[in-house]
């Protein structure tokens, strides 16, 4: 369960003086990625390319500390798990968000992601795990190609969130433009690169996990 923590005493002391009361707190940064062996295992092994780049996103976050802190309100609060939030279309027509808790074990998470969705769909609601983990939010819009994407800067929503559109060919290779929008408080930019870096290192190795 999460924490309230005082922020002068943990490492985020500089950051949160400065950040949160600023009125756009919230940071994106742009990068294309190299998909190639995402999609080769999506592929091979008939798994979604959405839950394979959502366990990505988990497995490259869990290494960062700073991942670990999220502020809420005023508050600082502190967790002990990650979990990844997609948006999922549910029977009636509408949107949902769909919390999957991190687990190293790609069947593990790739069942929690299918237990996780057709129950959203089914019932029409939330699968909320905020209460528990640090959530990093996710949306693909798929419907076309996109090269960046901007959302609320307000700092209202204060989770992590990364987006991306349709990934796109170039030459023998595939690529997907993703933006990672995160709030200055949590992360400093080299924390930012280091899981952007983290990202594409957990993509090239999904093809070695067997």
């Amino acid at each position: 369960m999460p924490k309230e923590i005082n922020p002068m005493e943990s490492s985020r002391a500089t950051a949160y003086e400065l950040w949160m009361k600023a009125p756009n707190p919230m940071v994106t940064f742009f990068k294309t990625f190299d998909v190639t062996d995402l999609l080769t295992v999506s592929k091979q092994k008939k798994l979604k390319f959405n839950m394979l780049l959502c366990y990505c996103i988990t497995k490259a976050a869990v290494s960062i500390e700073e991942f670990y802190t999220l502020p809420v309100g005023k508050k600082l609060m502190q967790y002990d798990t990650i979990a990844v939030s997609t948006i999922v279309n549910n029977k009636r027509g509408g949107i949902n968000f769909c919390d999957i808790p991190y687990t190293e074990d790609l069947e593990t998470f790739n069942q929690h992601y299918l237990d996780n969705t057709a129950w959203v769909i089914e019932h029409c609601d939330n699968k909320d795990l905020s209460g528990e983990s640090m959530v990093i939010g996710t949306s693909a819009i798929i419907e076309t190609e996109l090269d960046g994407i901007v959302g609320m800067n307000t700092g209202i929503f204060n989770k992590p969130f990364i987006s991306w559109g349709r990934y796109r060919k170039k030459n023998l290779q595939y690529e997907l433009p993703i933006s990672f929008q995160f709030h200055h408080t949590q992360l400093d930019g080299s924390h930012a690169g280091r899981f952007l870096e983290n990202l594409q290192k957990e993509i090239n190795v999904l093809l070695m996990r067997g």
